[in-house]
């Protein structure tokens, strides 16, 4: 009964000055997360279109029916509306189905490598490779032709910085 009693005037002490201390710790890690959060890069990504008709660039919406053989320009703009750089920064153009990339076509602002995958985005390559059987039974890996290409990527080395943007360009014809 006397441990009882003796605790019974610090027990309120204890539980007060964890509830402090607990509080204490929200308020930190709230204040940390603001912080944290203040200085992030957001990144607004844009994609238009453009069909080259009779020398014109009509953009997509305008143009009321793509054509077979018709070439559709596409453009993707990326702008960095966060207060902070956007690090290893990568787009990535989808080659839609029923089109074919044009070769040599993908091009960007500043300096970014441009890979292909041909197998919808699982790996990329600046020169995809595909096993070709010869005459005599062997397996040869040779450059995959610009028609299973299905995907492109942008990686730029340098950040994308708070205000800054940057366009990636490519081309499909239409089958």
């Amino acid at each position: 009964m006397r441990t009882i009693k003796k605790y019974s005037t610090t027990l309120p002490v204890v539980a007060l000055c964890v509830l402090v201390l607990g509080s204490a710790v929200a308020i930190a890690q709230k204040n940390f997360m603001v912080l944290r959060s203040s200085a992030r890069p957001a990144v607004k990504v844009m994609l238009s279109g453009a069909v080259e008709r009779d020398g014109v660039q009509v953009p997509v919406d305008q143009a009321s029916l793509v054509k077979s053989g018709e070439t559709l320009n596409w453009t993707i703009t990326s702008v960095n509306e966060g207060n902070a750089p956007a690090n290893e920064y990568k787009a990535v153009g989808k080659i839609p189905a029923g089109t074919q990339f044009v070769a040599g076509s993908a091009h960007t602002d500043g300096t970014a490598a441009i890979t292909y995958s041909i197998d919808n985005g699982k790996s990329f390559s600046s020169t995809p490779m595909v096993d070709e059987r010869q005459a005599d039974g062997t397996i040869k890996k040779v450059p995959a032709p610009v028609s299973m290409y299905q995907q492109v990527r942008y990686e730029w080395s340098a950040p994308l910085n708070e205000g800054g943007k940057l366009n990636a360009t490519y081309k499909v014809r239409l089958n």
